[in-house]
């Protein structure tokens, strides 16, 4: 049994699970400190959005956090956290050695939502038109930084099994370090499945992804190119229901009405959208993680069409929740396919039902998580004592990242009085 927590969580930006799978990812860590008991505070330097969640509802304690302000010091000293969770590595690297220094007992978990420097590798590769290697990780700064960051903490949350095997056999990471930790739901059963509408009940395609995210917008570019013609030719009354938080004009004005093809904006429930479009398209050429759109269309029953990208990780041996291919003509083509004959469509969606309920359960993951953290307190020291490479970056952030953000608080000081 976990005992009683006093959880802080410092963000970059407030939870938006309306937005992106990143803010759905929040909010599983929430809910799942919030049913053991556990305290929960969530801070960020960021300013509320309209689509942010409602933390206070759920008794979660928000706090305005600034940065390079020793004001936070005396903050997380009267709070005094036993575990503090960084979500993502540029928040670790403004507060991780604040923590440190102020509450050497508290457990450091990063929260990587992604890799960002494996998403961002990929796409200077991708802008270059050349593959993908290991050295266009090893040679990116992003790399250095997020690693970096791992090492310093007692635990990082990788959400994919294929960014788990990269950091130990490219970072050669000690799996001390490391918890596997993807999207987490219920099983879906009968009466889940009896709920959603039926083949006959959908109609349309649809795709959808924050377009702050630089590969949804590549992907609905993609569509508009070289995959919706070839699918409008072959069915000249489907339409293609772009959704997404955050459209930019790049993708707005890519929406034709007459050729079937709308950008819709922001989808205020996903997964009931999702329900009752036929098939889904996400023809993804970079970025890094587990694709919430992809995950959504499984928890909704609706079959896919998506890449090697998209797909990775997600399904471990199992056969996809639809099809996979790199090639925009066999994309189109499979999606026609799914489209048009019931039976595959059906064999389909029984696939994301296997997916979901061998590779995502809740239950599963969340007592593994809540082993770990137990294990790993029960042993900070020696745990933290087998770390010397964390302890070294520690000792030089506190050199050198302190000093700086001391410098900057005097600066923004002197600023202000003038």
């Amino acid at each position: 049994m976990v005992e009683f927590q006093n959880v802080l969580i410092l963000a970059s930006v407030w939870p938006e699970p309306t937005s992106s799978a990143a803010g759905v990812r929040m909010m599983e860590l929430i809910n799942l400190f919030l049913d053991q008991k556990w305290r929960v505070t969530f801070g960020t330097a960021a300013a509320e959005s309209t689509y942010c969640a409602d933390l206070q509802m759920l008794n979660v304690d928000k706090v305005k956090v600034e940065l390079n302000n020793s004001g936070f010091d005396s903050y997380i000293r009267d709070l005094n956290p036993t575990i503090v969770v960084f979500d993502r590595f540029m928040v670790e690297e403004q507060f991780g050695w604040r923590v440190a220094e102020q509450c050497p007992e508290a457990l450091r978990i990063l929260n990587t939502e992604d890799l960002h420097c494996l998403r961002s590798a990929r796409f200077k590769a991708f802008k270059a038109s050349r593959e993908f290697t290991a050295n266009d990780l090893l040679s990116n700064d992003a790399s250095k930084r997020e690693i970096a960051s791992i090492f310093r903490c007692d635990l990082a949350l990788i959400i994919s099994r294929f960014e788990v095997k990269l950091l130990k056999d490219l970072f050669k990471i000690d799996e001390d370090l490391l918890h596997y930790l993807p999207f987490m739901t219920d099983t879906i059963d009968e009466n889940v499945t009896s709920r959603w509408p039926r083949f006959s009940e959908r109609q349309h395609f649809v795709t959808i992804g924050n377009f702050l995210h630089q590969p949804n917008c590549d992907s609905v570019e993609m569509l508009k190119k070289d995959i919706w013609p070839l699918v409008r030719e072959a069915l000249p009354k489907a339409e293609l229901h772009i959704y997404g938080a955050y459209p930019v004009p790049r993708i707005t004005q890519l929406s034709n009405p007459k050729e079937g093809f709308l950008v819709k904006g922001r989808a205020e429930d996903s997964l009931k959208m999702m329900s009752y479009s036929r098939v889904c398209l996400a023809p993804l050429r970079f970025g890094a993680g587990l694709k919430g759109k992809l995950f959504d269309a499984m928890l909704s029953g609706t079959p896919s069409v998506t890449t090697s990208i998209g797909a990775e990780a997600m399904h471990d041996d199992l056969e996809w929740n639809g099809y996979i291919s790199d090639d925009p003509g066999e994309i189109s083509r499979r999606a026609v396919e799914l489209y048009t004959d019931e039976s595959s469509w059906i064999k389909a969606q029984k696939n994301g039902i296997q997916i979901v309920n061998k590779c995502f359960l809740k239950d599963l993951f969340q007592k593994k998580l809540l082993n770990r953290i137990t294990a790993i307190q029960n042993s900070l020291l020696i745990h933290r004592g087998k770390n010397f490479t964390g302890s070294m970056l520690m000792h030089h952030t506190m050199a050198s990242t302190k000093f700086m953000s001391r410098w900057i608080e005097a600066k923004n000081i002197n600023n202000n009085s003038l």
